[in-house]
C-alpha cells in the first residue's frame, strides 16, 4: 500500500508541474530561510556552553548607582574567595590590550592581548595543544598563543620555548599553544600573558580594592546550590566584604552566569562583540513566520485545487477506502513534497551560506554528519509536511462519494473562509515585516546621520605608541610645523565609547549621600575647535592661562550639579581630590553609543598624551596621512604607523545593528516573495476556474479593466483586512525595538501607510498578471465546448 501511495504521489507531482514547482519553491525558500536563521540563532545561544564547568562559572559585575559595569577591582577575587567557602576558584582578566611583538626583523602589532591569572586554564576549557596547562601561566615572562598566531610567527617550527620581543623592552617565552579560540566564546584573544607580568604588577599593588579594571570570574563549589536566592545572598556577602576594604563608595555586586554573558550584558566597560537577546528573539520569530507563510501557501493551493481530486476520492471510497487511508495518502504526498523541498533548501543553503556568513559576520557551517543537526532538519521537514498537509488531507478525505461522482462539485473548491483566513495571515506577517524593514532602515540612517554634537567627518586619528609618549613635545612641534597636520588636538580617549569614570567628584551643595559616576576626558587646548564643538559658556582651555587644575563640564554635568551654563563658570569643584575651577561648559555631545543617554562629563587639560586627532583639509586626506606617517616613523620607527578615521570607528560601533538590519531586510523580502508566490498560484488557479465566466463576460462587452478588477477584488479585500490587523501589531513591535536606543526616530503614520500600500501594490501586480492573461484570451476558445 505504501508503494502505491508513493507512486500516486509522484505521478501527481509530475502531472501538475506548475503547481508542484510553486509548492516546492515556496517551501524550499521558506525552509532555506528558516535554516539560515536557526543556524544563526543556535550559534548565538551556544556561547560559552562548551566549557566543561560552564554551569559553575559566574562573572562578578558591579554597579555604582545606575552605572552598571562588567569590571571589578584587583583584590576582590582573592578577598571574596577567602571569605566565602562556596567559591572554589577565581580568575582575573585584563584586556584587550594593544602590543607590539617582534621575532627577528618581523614586527606585528596585535590588539587581542590579554592578561590572566595562572588558574585561567584550570577554570576555562580552552584546549591547550602544546605545553603544560598547570605551569603555562606561572612564569612572569611566559605567554600563551593560539595556533593561528603560532603559524604566523613561527611557521611549521615548534613554538614552545621560542622568544618573542614585546613592546621593544622585554622578552617573553612561548610556554603554550592554544587551539584557535571558538567563535562562540565571549573571550576572543590571540595572546594570553600571566597576571604576574611586569606591566601588570603596579595595578596589583596600588590599592587593589579601588581600581576597577579587571574582569573577575568565580567557579562555585559543586555542592553549592546556585539558586537565585543563594546567588543573591552570595552577592550580598561580597558587598559586605567590599565595605570592609573600601568605605568611600557604595558598590552593588551581581553574579552573571558565564553562558548569559554574550546575550545579556548591557553593561559599560564590557568586552566587545556582545550579542543581543532581543535580536535572537526577533529572528527566531521571523523564522517561524516565514515557515508559517510557506505552509499557508501549500494549504491554500491544495484546498483550492480540491475539485480536481474530488472524483479520485469518490472512487477510492466506493472501492473500499476508508477516511484514515485517504488521510495517510494526502499526508504522504505533503511529506514527499516537504522532503523534496528540504533537499532543494539544503542546496540553496550550501550555495548562499558563504554570503550569509559575510552578511552576518559569522562562521556558520552545515555539517550533515552532525546527528543533532540532521535530526533537526528532518524534524523541520516532517513538521512542515504534517502542518501544511493536515488541513488539505482532512478536507479532501471528507468528500461524500455520492455527490462527487454525480458531478456535484459545488463547494468543493475548498473552504473559502479558511482559505481567505490563511491569505490574511500571510499578508499580516508580510506587512509587519515590511514595516519593520522601513523602521530599521530609518533608525540605522538616523544613527549614521545624527548630529552627535561635533563634526565626525575628516578626523584622522593616530594613537601614541612606544617612544611617542616620551617625545610628546617633539611630536606636537612636528605636527604644528607641517601644514597638512597643523590642525590637531590630543585626547585621552575618542568620543566614541569613553570608559573612564569616577564617583570622586564634589561641588558646592552636593548631597553627601549622592553617588554619581562622572566619565572624564583629558583634552588639549584645540580640542573644541578641531571637533567643532559649541561652548555654551566660559572658554576653552588656553595656553594663555594656567589651566592645569581647571575643568570644563558638559551641559548634563552642570545640570547634575544644579548649575546652568552661565552660573557654572567660576564655581569650585573637586575632581579625584584635585580642586579646581569650572572655566567652560560645552554643549552635550555623544561620547558613548546612542543606546545610552548622555552622562555628566568632566574634561581636564591633557598633560599626558593619548590619541592625536588631525582634521584633514578638503582634498588633502592622502597628503595628511603621508605627513602623519612620516612624523610618526621619524620619532618612533620601532612601531608600524597605524591610523583610523573617527567616522569609521563610529560605523564599526554599530556594526551589529547594521548586520541585524541587513539580515532582517533580506528575510522580510523573502517572506513577501513567498506570500506573492502563493498568491500567484492561487490567482492562477482561480482564473483557470473562471475561464468560461470570463469568456461570457467578454462576449457581453466586459473590458479588460473590468475583468482584472473582478479577479483581483477578492484578494484586495483580504489584503485590506490584513492591513487593519498588521498596523497595530507592527506599531507595538517597532516601538519595543526602538526603546533599546536612548536616541531614536519618531515613527510617523506615513510608515504605517506606505508599507501596507506597497504590499497591496505587490499583490495587485502578482494577481494582475494571470488576470490579464485570462482577460486577453480569445473567448471563442473558452466557450467552444458550450
Amino acid at each position: 500500500m505504501f508503494r502505491n501511495y508513493l507512486k500516486i504521489a509522484l505521478r501527481s507531482i509530475l502531472r501538475h508541474k506548475a503547481y508542484s514547482i510553486i509548492n516546492i519553491s515556496g517551501l524550499a525558500i521558506g525552509m532555506a530561510s528558516s535554516i539560515l536563521i536557526l543556524l544563526w540563532v543556535q550559534h548565538e545561544l551556544s556561547y560559552d556552553k562548551w566549557h566543561q564547568r560552564a554551569a559553575r562559572i559566574y562573572r562578578i559585575n558591579s554597579a555604582a548607582g545606575d552605572f552598571k559595569t562588567a569590571v571589578t577591582a584587583a583584590g576582590m577575587t582573592e578577598g571574596f574567595q577567602s571569605a566565602m567557602p562556596a567559591i572554589r576558584n577565581t580568575v582575573r582578566l585584563v584586556g584587550p590590550r594593544h602590543s607590539l611583538f617582534s621575532v627577528g626583523d618581523r614586527k606585528f602589532e596585535e590588539n587581542k592581548v590579554f592578561y590572566a591569572d595562572s588558574s585561567f586554564l584550570d577554570m576555562f576549557s580552552f584546549r591547550l595543544v602544546k605545553g603544560d596547562a598547570k605551569t603555562a601561566l606561572q612564569r612572569p615572562d611566559g605567554m600563551l598563543i593560539t595556533e593561528e598566531m603560532a603559524a604566523r610567527y613561527f611557521g611549521k617550527e615548534d613554538p614552545i620555548g621560542k622568544v618573542v620581543r614585546k613592546s621593544n623592552n622585554r622578552d617573553v617565552v612561548v610556554t603554550g599553544v592554544l587551539a584557535n579560540i571558538p567563535s562562540n566564546s565571549h573571550l576572543q584573544f590571540d595572546f594570553m600573558l600571566p597576571m604576574s607580568s611586569p606591566e601588570q604588577r603596579r595595578e596589583l599593588t596600588d590599592n587593589p580594592w579601588d581600581n576597577f579594571t579587571f574582569y573577575s570570574y568565580i567557579q562555585l563549589d559543586e555542592h553549592f546550590a546556585a539558586t537565585p536566592a543563594a546567588l543573591a545572598d552570595l552577592a550580598g556577602q561580597m558587598n559586605k566584604v567590599f565595605k570592609q576594604h573600601n568605605t568611600g563608595i557604595k558598590i552593588d555586586f551581581t553574579l552573571q552566569p558565564l553562558t548569559r554573558i554574550h546575550l545579556h550584558s548591557n553593561l559599560q566597560i564590557d568586552l566587545a562583540g556582545g550579542g543581543n537577546v532581543q535580536y535572537v528573539n526577533i529572528f527566531f520569530i521571523v523564522a517561524i513566520f516565514i515557515m508559517v507563510v510557506a505552509c499557508i501557501n501549500f494549504m491554500n493551493l491544495a484546498t483550492a485545487r480540491s475539485a480536481r481530486r474530488a472524483k479520485e476520492v469518490g472512487l477510492r471510497k466506493v472501492v473500499g477506502a476508508v477516511r484514515r487511508q485517504l488521510i495517510m495518502q494526502f499526508l504522504g504526498e505533503a511529506l514527499l513534497i516537504s522532503f523534496f523541498s528540504l533537499l532543494v533548501a539544503l542546496l540553496v543553503v550550501w550555495l548562499v551560506l558563504p554570503s550569509f556568513n559575510e552578511l552576518a559576520g559569522k562562521t556558520l557551517i552545515v555539517n550533515l554528519w552532525d546527528g543533532k543537526l540532521l535530526l533537526t532538519l528532518l524534524g523541520i521537514a516532517v513538521a512542515t509536511g504534517l502542518i501544511s498537509g493536515s488541513y488539505p488531507a482532512l478536507f479532501l478525505s471528507g468528500f461524500r462519494p455520492v455527490k462527487v461522482l454525480k458531478g456535484n462539485l459545488r463547494g468543493l473548491s475548498g473552504n473559502r473562509l479558511f482559505r481567505n483566513t490563511l491569505v490574511v495571515v500571510q499578508f499580516v506577517v508580510s506587512i509587519v515585516l515590511l514595516i519593520g524593514t522601513i523602521v530599521i532602515y530609518n533608525q540605522l540612517r538616523y544613527i549614521k546621520n545624527r548630529n552627535l554634537g561635533y563634526e565626525k567627518e575628516n578626523l584622522l586619528c593616530m594613537p601614541m605608541k612606544g617612544e611617542l609618549w616620551n617625545k610628546k613635545q617633539a611630536l606636537y612641534d612636528a605636527l604644528a610645523k607641517d601644514p597638512a597636520t597643523d590642525q590637531f588636538t590630543v585626547t585621552s580617549d575618542l568620543p566614541t565609547n569613553t570608559t573612564s569614570g569616577t564617583i570622586n567628584v564634589d561641588w558646592p551643595g552636593k548631597d553627601p549621600r549622592l553617588q554619581i559616576v562622572f566619565p572624564s576626558l583629558d583634552v588639549s587646548e584645540s580640542y573644541f575647535d578641531i571637533f567643532h564643538m559649541k561652548l555654551l559658556g566660559g572658554r576653552a582651555f588656553s595656553k594663555s592661562f594656567n589651566d592645569s587644575s581647571n575643568y570644563i563640564l558638559n551641559e548634563t554635568a552642570a545640570r547634575t550639579m544644579g548649575m546652568t551654563a552661565a552660573s557654572a563658570i567660576g564655581q569650585q569643584i573637586t575632581f579625584q581630590d584635585t580642586k579646581g575651577t569650572i572655566v567652560g561648559v560645552v554643549a552635550d555631545f555623544n561620547f558613548k553609543p546612542i543606546q545610552r543617554t548622555i552622562e555628566p562629563l568632566v574634561m581636564r587639560l591633557n598633560r599626558w598624551g593619548g590619541i592625536v586627532v588631525v582634521r584633514t583639509k578638503p582634498g588633502a586626506t592622502e597628503a595628511t596621512i603621508k605627513s602623519l606617517g612620516k612624523i610618526s616613523q621619524a620619532l618612533e620607527p620601532a612601531y608600524p604607523f597605524a591610523y583610523n578615521f573617527l567616522d569609521q570607528d563610529l560605523a564599526n560601533q554599530y556594526k551589529g545593528e547594521q548586520q541585524m538590519g541587513s539580515i532582517f531586510n533580506l528575510f522580510a523580502l523573502l517572506a513577501v516573495f513567498i506570500s506573492c508566490l502563493g498568491l500567484y498560484g492561487l490567482s492562477a488557479y482561480m482564473a483557470e476556474q473562471r475561464t468560461k465566466e470570463i469568456g461570457v463576460r467578454k462576449v457581453l462587452g466586459a473590458s479588460l479593466f473590468n475583468i482584472v478588477r473582478l479577479l483581483s477584488g477578492d484578494f484586495t479585500r483580504l489584503i485590506v483586512i490584513a492591513m487593519v490587523i498588521a498596523i497595530p501589531l507592527a506599531r507595538w513591535a517597532v516601538n519595543q525595538w526602538l526603546t533599546s536606543f536612548a536616541y531614536h526616530i519618531q515613527v510617523g503614520w506615513g510608515v504605517f501607510v506606505l508599507a501596507p500600500l506597497a504590499a497591496l501594490v505587490i499583490a495587485w501586480i502578482t494577481v494582475s498578471y494571470e488576470s490579464i492573461k485570462v482577460g486577453v484570451a480569445n473567448p471563442v476558445k473558452s466557450l467552444r465546448s458550450e
